[in-house]
């Protein structure tokens, strides 16, 4: 099962008509050294026209640009990154981040690892892995760029985590997932519904293996890129009901997730995550959880 058609479908059958999706460029202002120094104006003297992403505190459209934003010295000084829009959501949802114990499950290349450590200050301590030794080069290249100095990468799948020994406060659970057609022109023509099984499949591993790393009063944030319901809303009504999980309200981009999908009802709370169908972004799917608390 496979093809445009099919995936438009079942798209429709979720409540959503496609409309061909245009993700802007964006940046994120990386505070911790930028700090002062008027990131906007900066660029615009270099050709680099920016707008306020609205439903983020550090992000901008670029719409328009003389010179590539991946070049100027502002950004090999690490003063800002360049970052999917939508993607610079889930690292925004931890609450009280300062000094904290953080997991970055599934981190190359680095983008919300340098997201966290700024809005951290560089307090605390973030363990960030990944299963891609070759895709950790360039996450230690973007650390080192941003002047990261509370990280520890290591090269581990995240079905791994508890071999580390340490439980953390605050989990971000960026899991691999299909991805979506906004950022790939190439995914109806390559992704099948067994694809989406398989990689629902790895997910909710990753998810019942950070169920046991996270302390007490601790919150996980779970996202994908993907639009399938299988490794979103499914997978959410999953935890719920077998790891003890409860699903947080959170106010971000996004329509409610779905609590009915092809006929199958989910738990209530699952309408608490967001769904992000592409227009201006690509796809995403967005939660926040903790451990429901003992009676």
């Amino acid at each position: 099962m496979s093809g445009k058609q099919f995936f438009l479908d079942r798209y429709a059958q979720l409540g959503w008509e496609f409309e061909e999706p245009k993700p802007k460029l964006s940046i994120r202002v990386n505070q911790i050294n930028a700090k002062a120094k008027k990131i906007p104006e900066r660029l615009r003297s270099l050709g680099v026209e920016l707008e306020k992403v609205p439903f983020l505190q550090a992000g901008y459209w670029v719409v328009k640009s003389k010179a590539s934003a991946g070049a100027t010295a502002e950004y090999l000084l690490g003063m800002y990154s360049i970052q999917e829009a939508a993607a610079q959501i889930p690292a925004t949802l931890f609450t009280a981040l300062h000094g904290k114990m953080v997991l970055d499950a599934s981190a190359a290349p680095g983008g919300k690892t340098v997201q966290l450590a700024d809005l951290m200050e560089n307090s605390g301590v973030i363990t960030a892995l990944d299963v891609n030794k070759e895709r950790l080069g360039v996450m230690a290249n973007h650390l080192e760029r941003c002047h990261i100095s509370n990280t520890i990468v290591y090269n581990l799948d995240a079905r791994q985590t508890t071999k580390l020994n340490r439980s953390f406060d605050r989990i971000l659970l960026d899991v691999p997932c299909s991805g979506n057609f906004a950022c790939d022109s190439e995914w109806f023509s390559r992704r099948t519904l067994a694809d989406v099984d398989r990689n629902a499949k790895v997910q909710r591993e990753i998810l019942a293996e950070a169920i046991k790393c996270l302390a007490a009063n601790g919150e996980i944030v779970y996202s994908t890129c993907s639009l399938e319901p299988e490794e979103d809303e499914l997978n959410i009504d999953w935890a719920v009901k077998n790891l003890g999980l409860q699903v947080l309200k959170i106010n971000c981009l996004g329509v409610d997730g779905l609590t009915e999908v092809f006929g199958r009802k989910l738990d209530p709370q699952v309408q608490f995550s967001k769904r992000i169908w592409p227009k201006d972004t690509q796809g995403f799917f967005v939660c926040k959880l903790k451990k429901v608390e003992a009676q």
